[in-house]
C-alpha cells in the first residue's frame, strides 16, 4: 500500500540545539501522514506557542498498522529468532539513545513542560529499560515439571503477537521505553499512541528504532485522539495485548473494549491519590526535600505523587514550619532554567483543571499554607499549593488533582495513619518517614499499594516493578515481573 511521505521540520530548541522532527505517523519504518491528511499543534506548555504541527491517525492508519504488524510477527523472523539477536537490536538502541540523551532531554522539556534536570532523569531512565530488556530477551524461560516416569512435562514462553500500546503526556519518552522494551525482547511487535500534547519524542525514538536495525512493523508510532486512534486499538480483534497507561476513568472503558471485543490481554497503570507518612521520629532535614520531591516533582503530574501527606502530630508543628519554608523557595519557570525545580503544566486543559481543584478546595473550607495562584500570564505556570486543616472527604483529599497541589491531614497512632493512607480507592504509591526500621516494615506491610517508598519517593529504577492495585490497575512496569506480562504459558505433556 503506497502512503503520502510526512516531511521532517528542522526545529531549533531553547537551549540553542537544532534537530530534524519526524513530522509523521511512523508505520513500516516510514514516516507518513494520516490517511485522512489531518495534522494537530503541538504546544510548548511554557510559552503557548506552537512547535510542529503531527500528523494526526485515524482508525484506518491504526489498521494499516496492523497489516504491518501482523507481517512483521506471522511472516519474519523477529518473533522465532535467537533472542540473543533481539537482544543486539536493543542495546544498539539503547546506545543510541544514550548518544542523544542531551538532544532528548530537550525534546522532552519543550514538548512537555518539565524541567531539563527532570528530562535527563527520564532519558536515563529510558537508557535502562532498554539495556535491561536486552538481557532479558533470553532469560525469561518456561520449567520442568515432575510428574512421574510416564511423561516429560514442560513450559515455553511465546510472544503474544501485537500489543496495542497508549501512553499518557506526563512521561512521553519514559512511557514509550517502558512500552515498548519489554514487548519487543519478548519477541512482540507494537503499535503506540502516544498522547496527542506530547508526540515529538516518540517520534524521534521512532527513527533511532529503525537505525538500530528494529525490522518494518515491529515498532509502529501513530499519534492521533483517544477517540481515533485509541478507540481503533482497543477494539482491534488482531491485537491481542493492551498496556495503558493513564486515567482510571478511561482504563476501565479500554477493559471493556478489551474483553468485548477478543478478551485481550490488558495491563493498565491508572490513577493515584497517594498517602505520604511522616512519624514522629522522622528526621526533618531529610523528610522535607522527600515531601517535595514526592508533590512537586514534575509538577505533581505523576500518576504514584504523594498527594496527601499525613503527619503524626508530635512533629506536625515543627514539620510544617519547614515544609512552608522549603516549598516557598521552590523556583518555578522556564524549563530550560536549570534553576528552576518546577516547570509548566503540560497543557492547558489539565492547567485549567487545577486551578479549579483549587477553588475547590477553599470552597470545601480547607486552608492554604502557601500557594494557590498561577504564575504570570503566558505559559502553564501554578504556584506549589499546600492546603491544610482539611476533612478526609473533601473533594481534594479524595479525588486525582495531577498537578502541584498537597494535602496535609494530623494522625495520632500508626494505625490511625494507615487507616487514613488506606482509606482511598487508589492503591499505586505510598511513602514512609521514619528512622524506625521496625515501623517502616509494619506501615510498609500494612499500606494497600503497588509501591511504596520508605525515605525516599518518587525514585524510580528500572529493575524495580511499578504498578498498582484497586483502582490504580493491574500489572507491572519495569522490574523482570514485565515480562510475563508480555509472554504466553504454553504447558507440553509428552507421555513416554
Amino acid at each position: 500500500m503506497s502512503r503520502t511521505p510526512a516531511p521532517f521540520q528542522k526545529i531549533t530548541l531553547p537551549n540553542g540545539m537544532t534537530y530534524e522532527q519526524p513530522t509523521g505517523l511512523f508505520i513500516n519504518n516510514e514516516f507518513i501522514q494520516a490517511s485522512n491528511g489531518k495534522t494537530k499543534p503541538v504546544i510548548n506548555p511554557a510559552t503557548e506557542e506552537v512547535i510542529a504541527n503531527i500528523s494526526a491517525g485515524s482508525a484506518e492508519d491504526v489498521e494499516y498498522a496492523v497489516q504491518c504488524a501482523s507481517h512483521a510477527f506471522e511472516d519474519t523472523e523477529w518473533a522465532t529468532q535467537d533472542p540473543k539477536k533481539r537482544a543486539r537490536v536493543l542495546f544498539k538502541l539503547a546506545d543510541l539513545v544514550e548518544e542523544n540523551l542531551e538532544l532528548m532531554s530537550a525534546i522532552e522539556s519543550y514538548d512537555n513542560g518539565k524541567t531539563l534536570a527532570l528530562s535527563r532523569g527520564d532519558v536515563g531512565l529510558v537508557v535502562n529499560c532498554l539495556r535491561d530488556a536486552a538481557s532479558y530477551a533470553d532469560k525469561i524461560n518456561g520449567r520442568t515439571i515432575d510428574s512421574g516416569d510416564g511423561y516429560m512435562n514442560f513450559t515455553i514462553k511465546q510472544p503474544i503477537g501485537i500489543c496495542g500500546q497508549i501512553i499518557p503526556w506526563n512521561f512521553p519518552i519514559m512511557m514509550t521505553s517502558w512500552k515498548i522494551a519489554p514487548a519487543l525482547a519478548m519477541g512482540n511487535v507494537s503499535i503506540l499512541k502516544p498522547a496527542s500534547a506530547t508526540p515529538l519524542n516518540a517520534l524521534f525514538l521512532a527513527n533511532l528504532c529503525k537505525k538500530a536495525g528494529v525490522p518494518a512493523g515491529v515498532v509502529n508510532i501513530v499519534p492521533g485522539s483517544g477517540r481515533e486512534v485509541g478507540n481503533a486499538i482497543t477494539q482491534n480483534p488482531k491485537i491481542r495485548k493492551v498496556a495503558f497507561t493513564g486515567s482510571t476513568v478511561v482504563g476501565k472503558s479500554i477493559a471493556v473494549d478489551a474483553a468485548s471485543t477478543n478478551l485481550k490481554n490488558t495491563t493498565l497503570e491508572l490513577g493515584g491519590k497517594s498517602a505520604h507518612l511522616v512519624f514522629d521520629d522522622a528526621d526533618i532535614a531529610k523528610t522535607v526535600p522527600n515531601l517535595i520531591s514526592g508533590i512537586f516533582m514534575n509538577a505533581g503530574q505523576i500518576c504514584s505523587c504523594g498527594s496527601r501527606i499525613y503527619v503524626q502530630e508530635g512533629i506536625y508543628d515543627k514539620l510544617m514550619a519547614a515544609f512552608k519554608i522549603a516549598v516557598e523557595n521552590i523556583k518555578v519557570g522556564d524549563p530550560f532554567d536549570e534553576s528552576n525545580y518546577q516547570g509548566a503544566i503540560d497543557n492547558k486543559e489539565q492547567f485549567e483543571t487545577i486551578l479549579k481543584y483549587i477553588e475547590i478546595g477553599k470552597e470545601e473550607g480547607a486552608k492554604i499554607l502557601t500557594g494557590g495562584k498561577r504564575i504570570g500570564n503566558k505559559g502553564f505556570f501554578i504556584e506549589p499549593t499546600i492546603f491544610y486543616d482539611v476533612k478526609e472527604d473533601m473533594r481534594v483529599v479524595k479525588e486525582e488533582i495531577f498537578g502541584p497541589v498537597v494535602t496535609v491531614s494530623k494522625f495520632s497512632t500508626l494505625e490511625e495513619g494507615i487507616k487514613m493512607a488506606n482509606a482511598s480507592e487508589f492503591g499505586l504509591g505510598g511513602g514512609i518517614e521514619t528512622t524506625n526500621v521496625s515501623t517502616a516494615i509494619k506501615a510498609a506491610k500494612m499500606l494497600q499499594t503497588g509501591t511504596v517508598w520508605i525515605n525516599t519517593y518518587n525514585d524510580f529504577d528500572s529493575r524495580v516493578p511499578f504498578g498498582g492495585v484497586k483502582q490504580s490497575g493491574y500489572g507491572k512496569e519495569m522490574g523482570s515481573e514485565v515480562y510475563n506480562y508480555y509472554t504466553e504459558t504454553k504447558a507440553i505433556r509428552i507421555k513416554l
